[in-house]
This record gives structure tokens, C-alpha cells and sequence, in this order.
């Protein structure tokens, strides 16, 4: 049997942040905050008539789940829009923005592996 040790957030208490994409974050686990954890996990927030700036990730993947809202994703060279439900993946050193077309804030969950980190990202624009 393994033994584990239980690691529970709680929403409420985790304070937000802009990242250098714009966006706000609320880092819901990170191994900075949680020793142990391999990966990032963060509620992204785009406000009506947002977007995040161009950026990449040098060596981090990123999935996007659609949780409220809808936007218009930039991956690469292509545009498409997205809505709540939806999963994109975003592959390391893709360029990538999403603005949000909606009349909601556009509410994202971002799980990243390797984690998030301001030094892993770079604008382009």
C-alpha cells in the first residue's frame, strides 16, 4: 500500500494574479505551493471583451477546458472558436491567445505540465 498525503484547496482562499499573457489566474495546485505535485492546475479568466496576448511556452503543454463563456482561440496560424465543454490542447512552443467573444467572463481550466511559470513563457506581441 502507498501512502499519500491528501492535498485539498479551497477556492476561496487562493488568491488570484495576472499572468504575463493577461489573463487572471487562480492557481488552484502548483509545486511551488504544494511539494509533490508534478503539474499545474489554474482557473484562467478572461473578462468580457478580453483577450490574452500572444505568448508560447518553451517547454510546457498545456490543456485548455472550456468551463463558462465562449472565445475565439488563436492555435498557430489558426483561428476557431470555442464554448463552455470544450478541450484544446495547446502543444509546447505553440503560439496561442484566446479572446473572449461572449457576454460572460470566459472561464478556463489550465492544466499544465511541465508547470506554469512566467520564465517558461514568452509574448509575442
Amino acid at each position: 500500500m502507498i501512502t499519500m498525503k491528501i492535498i485539498k484547496t479551497e477556492y476561496d482562499k487562493i488568491k488570484p494574479y495576472i499572468t504575463k499573457d493577461g489573463s487572471i489566474i487562480r492557481e488552484l495546485l502548483h509545486p511551488n505551493i504544494y511539494k509533490g505535485v508534478k503539474q499545474s492546475l489554474a482557473e484562467a479568466i478572461v473578462p468580457v471583451g478580453s483577450k490574452t496576448l500572444l505568448h508560447k511556452h518553451y517547454t510546457s503543454e498545456e490543456i485548455y477546458y472550456i468551463l463558462e463563456g465562449r472565445g475565439l482561440m488563436t492555435l498557430d496560424n489558426e483561428k476557431f472558436e470555442v464554448k463552455k465543454g470544450d478541450t484544446i490542447y495547446i502543444p509546447p512552443k505553440t503560439p496561442h491567445k484566446i479572446e473572449n467573444i461572449g457576454n460572460v467572463p470566459l472561464k478556463i481550466l489550465c492544466c499544465s505540465y511541465p508547470p506554469y511559470s512566467h520564465e517558461d513563457t514568452e509574448i509575442l506581441e
